[in-house]
């Protein structure tokens, strides 16, 4: 599937975001709460009252948890109660789903200003049983089920291809979670060597345990406003400029996609054509990366644009794409250091905006002009947002 969301005559900005602060287990929240909390801090951010909301577009992985109708039971800690609203779930990309809803909502004149929220509460659900309950799980368990298994062999795959090191994918760990120190919301905030993420638990070669992300429980929410709105509640908003998903199912364990991920190929392609970008590497300011694990992170430099067919190690290795380079990557920490899979896509997006609207404090990149957010999930789905601290 195919869907762009190009430049409108009404011009739609995020005004605010608010994240919770995510961590492995919230045993003091109940979701509603969690959901809450998320949802809280971003009317304080826009400094605006939830009566000022116009619509609720929510969403998470329903069956990670097992509880089904999250629009209609978490309306309390939506603050949906008579509004209008709708749920979205399309595995990893619900966070980036949801925000291209909250956009078109506002921009095809619907609603004047629209808030959307992803969470995930995964300490009280079961993650590898909600991602093979339609499977043999004698089989499944034991094989390639799930993100570890799929990802072990894609990456088996991509250092085949291309030459890429467990080296400079560990530095993709270090560089990550380094980042993340500052970033007060992150769950994994840690000061990591090579040599720690090389020594790490095997999970499955060449996948370690600080080669991938964590589940978290956490939530984030963000305020899209029309142009009217956005200027009177946020001097300097994040402008979306364009929008574009694509949704495609590999076939007969088609690794060659997950090595080039042509979803994303095609979609900053044709997001890059919208917003003028000729080069996104001196061009883009800041990238929020959709990276499940170090390897994705690598041969996603190279589907976005970023550098050449296999050259997605020696980028790390130049530190292009470090918080000093020329386009740093997930200021943020990133999916490696935060995984609250219904949240994960748009904490991309709210990672974005806050740099464009220069929020970041200690993450923030200076003169953010541009920035971009993915989305990953599904079989191998891709979505991209670009933002603008221009209209």
């Amino acid at each position: 599937m195919r869907t762009t969301a190009r430049r409108s005559k009404r011009n739609v900005a995020i005004v605010a975001t608010g994240q919770t602060d995510h961590r492995s287990k919230r045993p003091d929240v109940n979701i509603i709460e969690m959901i809450n909390e998320a949802v809280r801090r971003c009317l304080a951010d826009a400094r605006m009252t939830i009566e000022e909301i116009d619509g609720i577009v929510i969403g998470n992985m329903e069956h990670f948890e097992g509880i089904f109708f999250t629009e209609m039971w978490s309306v309390e800690g939506a603050g949906s109660f008579l509004k209008h609203g709708m749920k979205i779930t399309t595995g990893g990309t619900t966070g980036t789903s949801l925000a291209l809803a909250g956009y078109y909502h506002v921009a095809s004149g619907l609603f004047d200003t629209v808030m959307t929220i992803g969470w995930e509460k995964q300490s009280e659900g079961e993650t590898t049983a909600g991602l093979i309950f339609q499977a043999d799980p004698l089989w499944e368990r034991a094989t390639m089920s799930g993100a570890i298994g799929s990802f072990a062999a894609s990456a088996a795959a991509y250092m085949h291809k291309y030459g890429i090191t467990e080296e400079q994918a560990a530095k993709v760990a270090v560089k990550n979670r380094k980042n993340a120190l500052n970033n007060p919301h992150a769950h994994l905030r840690m000061d990591l060597t090579v040599e720690q993420v090389l020594k790490s638990k095997m999970l499955a070669y060449p996948i370690k345990m600080l080669d991938m992300c964590p589940t978290s429980d956490g939530a984030c929410a963000m305020i899209f406003a029309s142009e009217e709105k956005a200027k009177k509640i946020y001097q300097n908003p994040a402008w979306v400029i364009a929008g574009v998903t694509r949704h495609d199912q590999p076939f007969g364990g088609d690794l060659q996609m997950v090595v080039n991920l042509r979803t994303l190929r095609s979609a900053t392609e044709e997001a890059y054509k919208i917003s003028g970008i000729k080069d996104p590497l001196r061009d883009l300011d800041v990238a929020e990366l959709y990276e499940p694990c170090t390897f994705a992170e690598l041969s996603w430099y190279e589907a976005a644009g970023f550098c050449g067919p296999g050259e997605g190690g020696k980028l790390i290795d130049s530190g292009a794409t470090y918080m000093d380079g020329e386009l740093p990557v997930n200021p943020s920490g990133g999916v490696l250091s935060t995984n609250c899979i219904g949240a994960t896509a748009m904490i991309r997006v709210a990672e974005a905006a806050i740099q464009v609207m220069g929020k970041g404090g200690q993450r923030q990149v200076p003169n953010v002009k541009r920035a971009m957010a993915t989305g990953f999930g599904g079989s191998w789905w891709s979505d991209v947002m670009i933002l603008s601290k221009t209209p």
